[in-house]
């Protein structure tokens, strides 16, 4: 095929003025359609990715993200901690111990999960150490039996720093008489953190050591060790490889048995608004199958013409292909900056015009991903490659012996 041909008279063809006004109508119809298209789904999509991105933020950075369960107490666990953290993806990892209790205060009852946690090594790899107010993780000393509540957790408590509540563990339970008893002990509330998720209202830090107390573990054993990966996602990938690295027999649980419901459920309403928005770029470029049909049919006698004249009917085809693609690319140029430009100004245009989307003084978080920038371009781009097919086949197939006959 002659490719040069076909793109010069294929783009005359497409910058000449249309004899069917109709056939007009319908391709700025349709290259309007691809614009608005594009725009939406980069929109769409980069605002989504900053939604989940914040959810992982919030949630996954104040639970355990991957936690290795040892039957027996892991020997050396601090050379086993520096062994973990060297492995790809592995952030940073601690000793760990943790327990559901119920907490007791002078005027309500609530239950949680409490992670005794090592203050010094969780510092920087904790999120929730980041998110406190009126208190800090360093005021968690062993034997001090002090404790550090979500926000939400707090205020269904009723109890501020300086309160002393009750926490009755499940584990440690104490079998008398009159029936099992759970261990329980006094703490005092040291400090409050909001992480602006629903783990505020389901979890608690205490000291290792009197987690263990609690727990009436013995003092300084360790059994369990939580992992931070640099992509929680990764967690089912790296657990293998965690698995690996001990002498004796493990297992390892993650953030998906506890919130993976949560987080199928954003990629759920994620991939559906991709393919709704999708679906707008798809009707749009159909579009372009109607016009270019149109088109055929006015330029049946040039075809005829250009045929006789040794126009194969590759050279046909591609005249009509690249004349489709020439509204598709721009249309998908045009989307493409619109719904970039919409992204990066997405919170001025909103406070401009006086919307607030998720309350007074909240901006929408977007990240805009060029991966998936790239997919979206990508896909349009094939999705109007495949409606070009069509009427470029049905102007190859043209017969000059018939289209001539009456001229």
């Amino acid at each position: 095929m002659n490719f040069s041909l076909s793109f010069y008279i294929g783009y005359r063809y497409w910058r000449a003025r249309k004899a069917n006004a109709f056939a007009s109508f319908i391709t700025i119809f349709a290259v309007s359609g691809i614009l608005l298209g594009v725009a939406a789904l980069i929109v769409v999509s980069s605002v989504m990715n900053g939604l989940e991105g914040q959810l992982k933020q919030r949630i996954l950075g104040a639970v355990p993200q991957l936690t290795v369960h040892s039957p027996a107490p892991i020997d050396n666990w601090q050379q086993q901690v520096v062994k973990l953290t060297e492995l790809p993806g592995v952030v940073g990892a601690t000793a760990s111990v943790s327990t559901q209790a119920m907490l007791q205060s002078p005027t309500n009852i609530g239950a949680a999960q409490v992670y005794g946690v090592y203050p010094e090594q969780e510092k920087s790899l904790l999120s929730a150490t980041r998110n406190v107010y009126s208190g800090d993780f360093d005021t968690l000393v062993a034997g001090k039996y002090r404790i550090i509540l979500g926000a939400e957790l707090a205020r269904m408590l009723d109890v501020a720093p300086g309160d002393k509540i009750r926490v009755l563990s499940g584990d440690g339970v104490v079998y008398t008489p009159l029936g099992p008893v759970p261990s329980q002990r006094k703490f005092t509330v040291v400090g409050i953190f909001e992480m602006g998720s629903q783990v505020d209202a389901t979890l608690a830090y205490v000291h290792h050591d009197d987690a263990q107390r609690l727990m009436r573990q013995t003092a300084g054993e360790v059994k369990e060790l939580r992992l931070y990966l640099d992509d929680p996602f990764n967690a089912a990938a790296i657990a293998p490889k965690v698995i690996k690295q001990f002498p004796t027999v493990v297992t390892t649980t993650d953030w998906s048995d506890t919130y993976g419901h949560l987080f199928g459920a954003v990629k759920m309403e994620k991939n559906m608004m991709s393919l709704m928005l999708s679906l707008i770029i798809a009707v749009a470029a159909f579009n372009i199958v109607s016009a270019l049909v149109m088109m055929v049919v006015d330029k049946t006698t040039d075809v005829a013409v250009l045929k006789t004249q040794g126009l194969t009917t590759s050279n046909v085809m591609g005249i009509f292909l690249i004349q489709g693609s020439l509204n598709a690319v721009i249309g998908l140029l045009s989307g493409v900056a619109v719904g970039v430009l919409l992204t990066l100004n997405l919170n001025s245009i909103t406070h401009a015009l006086g919307i607030s989307i998720l309350g007074a003084g909240q901006n929408l978080p977007v990240q805009l991903q060029l991966s998936q920038l790239t997919w979206i371009v990508v896909g349009t781009l094939l999705i109007t490659l495949v409606a070009t097919i069509y009427p470029a086949i049905r102007a190859a197939n043209v017969q000059p012996a018939t289209a001539l006959r009456y001229e």
